[in-house]
């Protein structure tokens, strides 16, 4: 029933309370600026964002021109920096009240982070992080060091604790990437016969097909493969394999991936809460922009969401909806 809906929505911990308490200014804007606008996971970050805007804008009792409003831009491809760039100076200019953003790019953004600093704009980042997070007011995101310790925890049991594996991952220049390639080495120097042959990433190679094929032909005795996100999972479950296939493992289960691993392509997935990521950036956002500088100061820094590892075993399990994606 609609009630006993409602009741488990509420008691979702990773979606927080909003404290009213905490004065907004009417008409306020958030700019985001997404790492990508494409992939479900984007998707869901964003139907996240949105429900919380509105979630506030009834909190607060906002209607009509008092209404917090939100924009969502960013560009159709993670590996298009530039394009991202571009967009943060063009959002800075028009000065909204609070900057949200993903950094496709770790170092990219410094001269942008220093323009809102100057210009008043509080920013709170999510998902993917900037090296100079001073001038950052909060991070919202998923804990990428874990992530990457799960995958090579499940990835060395599947193959018996030894054999070689791959990894092939989204940009390298980007915090969420880094983050769980980090997490997975340094878990894997616990399993001494396991060793990685190829490391790629999107960023550093022509064609990411291409170059996970050849990988795969060069090394006809691969035990696994690690792919660190939704676009390169999806990538590589799409390409010609032949006759022996490593144990794969990806990030965000995605419908290919879900599908993937209902068929036995796919050992599994560890899989990110977007729409909580969304929603919790949002409300972060509502926090900075307060008019009391004080309540804005007192906003956590860094909140880390846990990851879940999804499996044939607990891929219909219905606590798990927030981490299967759909389109």
């Amino acid at each position: 029933t609609e009630s006993t809906e409602e009741a488990q929505e509420e008691k979702d911990p990773l979606i927080p309370e909003i404290d009213t308490s905490v004065e907004i200014q009417a008409g306020s804007r958030v700019a985001v600026v997404s790492k990508s606008t494409s992939g479900e996971f984007w998707g869901l970050v964003k139907k996240g964002m949105e429900q919380a805007i509105a979630d506030v804008n009834e909190a607060y009792g906002f209607k009509k021109e008092d209404q917090v409003t939100m924009t969502f831009e960013g560009a159709s491809d993670e590996k298009d920096v530039e394009s991202q760039v571009n967009t943060i100076d063009a959002v800075i200019a028009e000065n909204p009240t609070v900057l949200c953003m993903s950094a496709g790019d770790i170092e990219s953004c410094q001269a942008q982070l220093e323009a809102a600093s100057e210009n008043g704009i509080p920013v709170v980042v999510f998902d993917s992080n900037v090296n100079e997070d001073e001038l950052v007011a909060a991070f919202r995101g998923t804990d990428n060091t874990y992530v990457g310790k799960l995958a090579a925890e499940k990835l060395a049991d599947a193959i018996g604790g030894s054999g070689k594996i791959a990894v092939f991952s989204a940009q390298e220049k980007t915090e969420s990437s880094q983050k769980r390639v980090e997490g997975f080495k340094e878990t894997l120097t616990e399993y001494p016969d396991i060793t990685i042959v190829s490391e790629l990433y999107t960023d550093k190679v022509d064609d990411m097909e291409t170059a996970m094929a050849d990988v795969l032909n060069r090394y006809p005795d691969l035990s696994g493969v690690f792919c660190t996100n939704e676009d390169v999972s999806d990538l590589y479950l799409g390409i010609d394999k032949g006759e022996k296939t490593p144990v794969m493992l990806g990030v965000d289960a995605t419908t290919v991936q879900q599908k993937a691993i209902a068929d036995g392509q796919e050992l599994g997935t560890v899989s990110q809460d977007p729409y909580a990521i969304g929603y919790q950036t949002i409300i972060a956002a509502a926090q900075v922009m307060s008019t009391d500088a004080q309540k804005a100061e007192k906003v956590e820094k860094n909140v880390l969401l846990e990851p879940k590892w999804i499996d044939a075993s607990n891929i219909s399990d219905e606590t798990n909806s927030n981490y299967l994606y759909s389109k």
